[in-house]
């Protein structure tokens, strides 16, 4: 299975561009302190607003900071808050799936009727009004984003759930005397993992925006912590003068997205019995 897999995903070119880009992010994040230039949080107020240069590639802030080592932390920026939000989203969603698909009733109906009152608020205000009566930081932004993003993946879950407990093995291992609770975890959990891959990796794009979109209005990452959405801040600010504030982190915002947008089709297109 893993070979069809392999092999349907290399002929996928998209798929493989995406990959490039997410493993080159992770390259970048974890090799911040020897890629970055120049410390992120230095000011220099003889340097201000230096458009790009030999000295400085990206040019520097409004505080004379070098924009591309701001960019390169801020790349691990990024991914902590994707990942460690989209854990959370999982985490909950896979849960609360694999209840309602397995027990039905009115368990099933009380998990699925909360999932409908969570899915009335827009998601990106209901996050605005918690992170504004919260302190803006790193922590709170990744809980906030993750209790925020669990609706979609324990739809998935729950239709995974509700299909695969009618198989043959499910029956099997009730006849041996196998608990609930070992039937959910390590008989039918398994087999539904693959779209909550695919769903993981699409929601570490959308956390990824969502954070930017959060540091970009001043209530998400805070200075002097380097984030792409709080360096397009100082490019809004000063956007006649200094137009490289505002087309570098935009522009790894965009690519960011794309690349895990085009990895996730490319696992759900290589997953998908349809296509074999």
């Amino acid at each position: 299975m893993a070979e069809d897999f392999w092999k349907r995903f290399k002929k996928n070119k998209m798929a493989l561009m995406g990959s490039v880009i997410v493993l080159s992010l992770f390259a970048v994040s974890f090799l911040a302190s020897w890629l970055a230039p120049y410390d992120p949080s230095e000011i220099n107020l003889q340097e201000v607003l230096m458009p790009p240069s030999t000295s400085h590639p990206l040019g520097t802030d409004q505080l004379g900071r070098d924009v591309l080592s701001r960019m390169i932390w801020g790349a691990r920026i990024s991914l902590k808050v994707g990942f460690a939000a989209t854990g959370v989203a999982i985490f909950i969603g896979t849960i609360l799936g694999a209840l309602a698909g397995y027990y039905g009733r009115w368990i099933d109906g009380l998990i699925m009727r909360f999932v409908d009152i969570m899915l009335c608020f827009p998601t990106f205000f209901l996050i605005l009004a918690v992170i504004a009566l919260l302190e803006p930081s790193i922590w709170n932004i990744m809980i906030v984003i993750g209790l925020t993003g669990w609706m979609g993946i324990t739809r998935l879950v729950r239709a995974d759930f509700i299909s695969l407990k009618e198989r043959d093995f499910v029956l099997a291992a009730r006849v041996i005397g196998a608990s609930n609770l070992r039937i959910i975890f390590v008989h039918i959990l398994p087999n539904a993992m693959a779209s909550v891959l695919v769903a993981a990796t699409l929601g570490v794009a959308g956390a990824i925006l969502t954070e930017s979109a959060l540091s970009f209005l001043g209530i998400g990452v805070q200075p002097p912590t380097p984030s792409w959405g709080n360096i397009l801040t100082a490019g809004k600010d000063n956007i006649d003068i200094a137009w490289w504030l505002s087309l570098y982190p935009g522009l790894a915002i965009l690519i960011t997205v794309l690349g895990y947008n085009l990895l996730g089709e490319g696992i759900r297109d290589s997953m998908d019995p349809r296509l074999r």
